[in-house]
This record gives structure tokens, C-alpha cells and sequence, in this order.
């Protein structure tokens, strides 16, 4: 006996491979085992019982041409049936030996092969079927892609994740029937009012039902932050395996050439056993030259299994067709619809999730066949490629990791004295957020593609909102929400075509930071969006690479109070628009590259700060023309080229600060003693060898900062300054400190570090406002001051 458990290993896969198995490849295993079944029963047989039996044939020779032995048997035994109780049978004279030779002769050179291996040929048939069928399930470049298709499919389809999702969005469904019913329970219950108090029992129990479909939420369950984290790896992996299963289409090639060889192997098995299934007789004619070893030449024969093998044929030739219908079947499901490309459009509405794409190629045809087995599979593994649904993932995942309490934790004062959240490089925006109402500035910074929620509208007390390299969408219903307000936007990105358009509409805003590049074709024009929607703006910063004041800026000029502009360098060529700034109050011209003060500034009558750092100013002969600038009360001109200032700064004699650090100075005028209003004066990090002594006509200077110079020594008029509370004069020169620093009772910060001094002058102790903690000076030096000095500044 062979045993079906032989063949185990053609027909044994993986459980899971079955989603893919549609009706007519699971029709056609069974159909297989049943032809295996008949092919296995015909070769046992074969195998255990005698296959042939033969005797003798005893009619003349001339007779057996004539009528073969078919035919003389069924016409011999009725005439010899009446002697059978005389005549016990023809004697042939042959032992065992004899008609085993016989048999065995006349098996192999009598019987029609069909009949001899028909057995055979149906378990062979029968295995090449099987291989044909599961040829893609083994092959290396095919069940690589199904294997990692399948489990990707059963991780999607058990995430508590695809339940969620699918359950939020029925319940966003549910709303509107919800709705519907509740209105039309409104209409019954005062249709049904009329009847009295049975009419108002029945319109209480139809109010009852809608607003049981509205209180009920739908049932979703929680997400832990396992769980989270590993739907979030499904999405990568789908993402990953879609890139790459769409490159080719092998599978559904491979699916097509089994199917057209199967269709093949069917007709050819179908041809010739119709043709050779009647070769299968019960009675043979046999005939051998084997005269001289038995006496006889011809022989008459009954093969034993023929009735058996003509049914189990006909079986075998049933099943066959049967199989053969169901391959040409799937020829036509191939080939009557476009099978490489899958479209979720059903999903896309029933879920509410538009932007699931369409698949193609490989991808397109696997969930084709999914959808023969369980269209709930592809439903559920479309959740994963939709961005929404990771996008809402990412959300959730977001809200567990950011609780409000982790957030109030991140609250802080900024410079502005507003209660600030800062948030840095998250995926997304935690919906915890909007349950802080007590933040005024919310600064977001490399936070992809945010998208303002409804919730926005709970920060009642927000003033601040700072958005760098965050891209934003804000729904027009919050525009109103934020231009009531709003007071100070941050924007900074790659380019400045990238700030929002919703920006340059909030009316409240008091203050507006921009920064970004031009496109370089764009760089000279400085075309920026209209601001003439902001009635209220007031400081208006710039950073980018402007070639001229952007013209929307004087959109703003009745009102604009403040202007910055850093320019990184790039030259600023056209400043003829800033003399329409009549109302500022501040400005700033940051690494604009200028090499002269710009004449525009001069008209500005209301400006009371200039900045000019960063520049390549060399000279500042137009400084005399600051006189028309009746209110300046600070000048910067630090971080430049500056190689004297010329005499006329005398004119500047409303001017409180002058910055001139960074430069190039060697020395300064003594006409700068005449700018009696100055307060502070920093010419630190230049090559100043020596002071004037008309310094000392400052009598408001309270702070001077001389670091970093080339100084050796000090004069004495320097110390009439008696309201001086800021002296810096460290790494210079200096070789000793004149004791008439006595005379600076207001002093309460001194630098002395990095110069020549052997010892500190005791007047310091006059110095009632210097503490140790304002000294800055070697440690040796402040040991060698008096004990009462030291003991004076030490105390409290």
C-alpha cells in the first residue's frame, strides 16, 4: 500500500496562505486530493493483485484470424454449459511456471498502456496540478513578496489601531443619522400631541430611541503606548512594502502562466484519455510465439482491474473537466477586468478617508485576490495607507507622551514677561496644548505640517505666537479668533513665499517678525504681501535677503513705530522709501552691506534709536547731518570699519548712547567731550592708545566701556564723571589706576582684568556703591587692598 501521507509535502503550506486562495483554488485542491485519491487506489492495486490472467487458446488457427477472443468466448460458453457436469475443463498441460510466463509476456507486449499505467499517469497529472497551483506560493522571487505581504495583512488586520480608527470614523457617521432622527422624532412627537395623554406616552417613547443614537459613543478602545508604537511601525513597513512591491508586477505574471499551463495540461489530458479510455477491455487477445516452450501461440486474457479502471477513468476524466472549467474560469476573471490596479474608492467613502490611494501592479493584484476571500481584510489594511489615519495615530501617540501636566512643566516667562510654551521638533502638534488656558505665547519651532484644531480658540489669554520652520494651515474660523488676539507673530522659514497669507490679515497685530530668503530672482524687487490689513502694527522686523526696502512697508508708515531689517550680508541698494516713515521711532539696518549712512535717515524727524551694526561703514562724515534728528537719542554704529570719528559729533548734543565698539578707532575726538547728553559711550575692541581729556565734560556719562584697547593710562579728567556707574577697562595696558577713582561714589561696576597693574589704590573704598561681586580684577590684586577695604566691599 502507498499511503496518502506520502504526498503530504505537495499539498502542505501555510495556513495563512489561504487568504489568498480564492473559491476556485481551494475547489480545485479538493478537486486534486479526489484525482490523487483515484490515481494513489489504481497503483495500490497495480502493486497487490495479479494485473493479468491468461489461458491457452484452443480454436484452430484459422478461426482465431477470424474471430478473435473476445468474441469466440461469449459463443463457446453457452454450448459448453451443458457438459460442464461430464467435462470438468480443457486440459492444457501447462504447470505455474508456464502461466506466470504468460502472463507476465502478455502484460507487457498485449495490453494498451493506458490500461497498463492509467494509474500512474493520474498521480503524475495529478502532482504537476499541484505544482501548478502552488508553484508561486515557493518560488524565491514570489513567496518572498507573499510571506511579507501576509504578515504585514495580519498585524493590520488584529491592530487595535484599524479598530479604532474605523470605529472613530462610524461614529463621525453616526452624527449625521443622528440628526436625521432626531428631527424626524421632533416632527412625530407634534403630529402626535393631538391624542391626548396616550398620544403623549407614544411621543415620549419616539423621543426616547434618537437620543439614545446620540448619547452613545462609539466603542473604541484604548491604545497603550505599545501598542501606539507598534501600529506606528505598520505604517512604516506599508510604506516601505508598497514602494516596493509596486516596482513589478512578477506575481501577477507568475499567477497567469500556472493558470494558462493548467488550462494547457487540462486539454491535453482531456484529448487523450477520451481517446484511449475504451482501450481499457476486460478481455485481451494474446498472441506470442512461445509454441516451443508452452505449445501454444495464441492466448486469451482476462486483464482483472479493467472494469475497475474504466470506472475509476470515467471518475478520474469528470474531475478532470470539473478542474479544467474552474481553470478557464480564472482565465476570464484575469483577464475581463484590469487586475494591476486596485481601487479604494468604496473605502474611501464608507470610511470617510479620502485620501487612501489607488495601488497598482503586484500590491493591486494581492488584494484582489483578498477581496475573493474577505473583503473586510482589504478595508481593514487600507487604514494604514491612508496619511490621515497616521496622521491621527500620530496624534494620539502625541497626546499619551504630552499630558498636560508634562507641558505646564515646560511653561516660562520670555523676555517679554509673557508665560511661554515652547515646543522643538515634534511630529505633530499634541491636542493637550489647548488645554493650557493660561499660556499668552505659544513658539513652535521644526514642527512639520501643523494644522490648527477648533481647540486653538481655548487659549483665550494668547498674545504670542512664534512659527519657525513649522509650516501652518489655520481654518478660517480661527483667523477671527486669532486677528482679535494675537499681538506678537513669529515667522520664520526657508523662503519668505512660505509665510502663510492668513498672517498679513490679523488686524490686531501689534508686532510681525519675518524671516526668510528671497528667491534669488526675487532678491532685488522684495516683493512682499500687502500690509495694508494691519491698522495696528507697530514693530515690523525683517530678515532675508533684500535688495531694496520691501514697498508694503510703507503700507504700515503712518502707523509703524519700529523697523528691523537684517539682511545677512546682501547689499541694501534702494532706501528712498524709508523717508515715508514719518512715525518711526526705531530703526534698524543690520548687515545690510552699506559703506555711507543712508541720507533717507536723515529725514526721519521722529527717530529717536538708529542701528547700523554689521555694515562696512568706513566713514561717518554725514554724522553732522544727524542734527536734523532732533530726538536721537541712540546711535549705533558698532561692528564696522570706522576709522575716526569726525569733529562735528559735537552737533549731537541730544544724543544719550553712542556705540561705536568693534571698529577701528586709535583715537577720539576731544569735541566729543561737547555731547553733554551722553549717558553711554562703549568704544571697546578698537586700538585706542589714549583717551582726550575733555571726557571729563560728560557729567551725565554713566557708563563707558574702553575693554579691549591698547590704553596706558588714564586721565585724570576722567574721574570728574561723578555719576559714572559703568567703567570697563579690561585687557588694556594699564599700569596703574589713579587713586582719584575715589571720587566715584556712584561706581558700582569695575573691570580691570588683563592689564599691567602691580597693586589697587585704597580710595576704592570711597567707591560706596563697588562690591566685591562688581570688581572684576586678579585675585592677587583684590588680596592686596586694606582689610577695612576689602571688609567694606564684602559687606552686604
Amino acid at each position: 500500500m502507498i499511503p496518502v501521507a506520502e504526498f503530504k509535502q505537495f499539498t502542505e503550506q501555510q495556513p495563512a496562505l489561504k487568504v489568498l486562495k480564492p473559491w476556485w483554488d481551494v475547489l480545485a485542491e479538493y478537486l486534486t486530493v479526489a484525482m490523487l485519491m483515484i490515481g494513489v487506489f489504481g497503483c495500490t492495486l497495480q502493486v497487490t493483485q495479479d494485473k493479468i490472467i491468461c489461458l491457452p487458446n484452443h480454436e484452430p488457427q484459422e478461426n482465431l484470424s477470424e474471430a478473435p477472443c473476445q468474441q469466440l468466448l461469449p459463443r463457446r460458453i453457452p454450448e459448453q454449459m451443458g457438459a460442464l457436469q461430464e467435462v470438468k475443463g480443457l486440459k492444457n498441460n501447462l504447470d505455474l511456471q508456464q502461466y506466470s510466463f504468460i502472463n507476465q509476456l502478455c502484460y507487457e507486449t498485449a495490453l494498451h498502456w493506458y490500461a497498463k499505467y492509467f494509474p500512474y499517469l493520474v498521480v503524475i497529472h495529478t502532482l504537476i496540478f499541484m505544482v501548478c497551483t502552488s508553484f508561486w506560493f515557493k518560488f524565491p522571487g514570489t513567496s518572498s513578496k507573499i510571506e511579507h505581504f501576509i504578515s504585514i495583512l495580519g498585524k493590520c488586520f488584529d491592530s487595535p489601531w484599524t479598530t479604532r480608527a474605523l470605529s472613530e470614523v462610524s461614529g463621525e457617521n453616526q452624527k449625521g443619522p443622528a440628526a436625521t432622527g432626531r428631527a424626524s422624532a421632533t416632527i412625530v412627537a407634534t403630529a402626535g400631541a393631538a391624542p391626548g395623554k396616550a398620544g403623549e406616552g407614544e411621543k415620549e417613547k419616539v423621543l426616547a430611541e434618537p437620543e439614545k443614537v446620540v448619547t452613545e459613543p462609539p466603542v473604541v478602545t484604548l491604545l497603550d503606548k505599545k501598542e501606539g508604537e507598534q501600529a506606528k511601525a505598520l505604517f512604516e513597513k506599508v510604506k516601505k512594502f508598497r514602494v516596493h512591491v509596486e516596482e513589478g508586477d512578477i506575481l501577477y505574471t507568475m499567477y497567469i502562466r500556472q493558470t494558462v499551463l493548467k488550462v494547457c495540461k487540462f486539454l491535453a489530458i482531456l484529448v487523450y484519455n477520451l481517446v484511449y479510455v475504451e482501450k481499457i477491455s476486460f478481455l485481451v487477445a494474446c498472441r506470442v510465439e512461445t509454441s516451443e516452450v508452452t505449445g501454444y501461440a495464441s492466448f486469451c486474457c482476462n486483464h482483472t482491474k479493467a472494469h475497475l479502471f474504466s470506472k475509476l477513468a470515467f471518475c478520474y476524466i469528470s474531475f478532470v473537466c470539473i478542474y479544467g472549467l474552474t481553470c478557464i474560469y480564472t482565465l476570464y476573471w484575469l483577464f475581463h477586468r484590469p487586475l494591476k490596479e486596485y481601487s479604494f474608492r468604496s473605502v474611501r467613502e464608507e470610511t470617510g478617508m479620502g485620501d487612501i490611494p489607488d495601488v497598482k501592479n503586484d500590491f493591486a493584484f494581492m488584494l484582489h485576490l483578498i477581496d475573493q476571500y474577505d473583503s473586510l481584510y482589504s478595508k481593514r489594511f487600507a487604514v494604514f495607507l491612508s496619511e490621515v489615519s497616521e496622521s491621527r495615530l500620530k496624534q494620539l501617540n502625541l497626546n499619551h507622551e504630552w499630558t498636560p501636566e508634562k507641558l505646564r512643566q515646560k511653561l516660562q516667562r520670555n523676555t517679554a514677561g509673557r508665560l511661554e510654551l515652547a515646543l522643538c521638533m515634534l511630529p505633530g502638534l499634541p491636542d493637550t496644548i489647548f488645554e493650557l488656558s493660561e499660556v499668552e505665547s505659544l513658539r513652535l519651532e521644526a514642527i512639520c505640517d501643523i494644522t490648527f484644531p477648533p481647540g486653538l480658540s481655548q487659549l483665550v489669554h494668547l498674545q504670542e505666537l512664534s512659527l519657525l520652520h513649522s509650516p501652518t494651515r489655520l481654518p478660517f474660523s480661527l483667523q477671527v479668533f486669532l486677528r482679535d488676539h494675537l499681538k506678537v507673530m513669529r515667522v520664520k522659514c526657508e523662503e519668505l513665499r512660505e509665510v502663510p497669507l492668513w498672517v498679513f490679515g490679523l488686524r490686531g497685530l501689534e508686532e510681525l517678525h519675518l524671516e526668510g530668503l528671497f528667491p534669488q530672482e526675487l532678491a532685488r524687487a522684495a516683493t512682499l504681501e500687502s500690509l495694508r490689513e494691519l491698522k495696528q502694527l507697530k514693530v515690523l522686523s525683517l530678515r532675508s535677503n533684500a535688495g531694496k526696502v520691501p514697498a508694503s512697508v510703507t503700507d504700515v508708515a503712518g502707523h509703524l513705530q519700529r523697523l528691523s531689517l537684517h539682511n545677512d550680508g546682501a547689499r541694501l541698494v534702494a532706501l528712498n522709501s524709508l523717508k515715508k516713515l514719518a512715525a518711526l521711532r526705531e530703526l534698524e539696518l543690520v548687515a545690510c552691506g552699506l559703506e555711507r549712512i543712508p541720507h533717507a535717515v536723515f529725514s526721519l524727524g521722529a527717530l529717536q534709536e538708529l542701528d547700523l551694526k554689521d555694515n562696512h561703514l568706513r566713514s561717518i562724515e554725514e554724522i553732522l547731518s544727524f542734527q536734523h534728528c532732533r530726538k536721537l537719542v541712540t546711535l549705533r554704529l558698532w561692528h564696522n570699519q570706522i576709522a575716526y570719528v569726525p569733529e562735528h559729533v559735537r552737533k549731537l548734543r541730544s544724543l544719550e548712547q553712542l556705540y561705536l565698539s568693534y571698529n577701528k578707532l586709535e583715537t577720539l575726538p576731544s569735541q566729543l567731550g561737547l555731547c553733554s547728553g551722553l549717558r553711554l559711550l562703549d568704544v571697546s575692541h578698537n586700538g585706542l592708545h589714549s583717551l582726550p581729556p575733555e571726557v571729563g565734560l560728560l557729567q551725565n556719562l554713566q557708563h563707558l566701556a574702553l575693554s579691549y584697547n591698547a590704553l596706558e593710562a588714564l586721565p585724570d579728567e576722567l574721574f570728574f564723571c561723578r555719576k559714572l556707574r559703568t567703567l570697563l577697562l579690561g585687557d588694556n595696558q594699564l599700569s596703574q589706576l589713579s587713586p582719584h577713582v575715589g571720587a566715584l561714589r556712584a561706581l558700582s561696576r569695575l573691570e580691570l582684568k588683563g592689564n599691567r597693574l602691580e597693586a589697587l589704590p585704597e580710595e576704592l573704598g570711597n567707591c560706596g556703591g563697588l562690591k566685591k561681586a562688581g570688581l572684576l580684577v586678579e585675585d592677587t590684586l583684590y588680596q592686596g587692598l586694606p582689610a577695612e577695604v576689602r571688609d567694606k566691599m564684602e559687606e552686604e
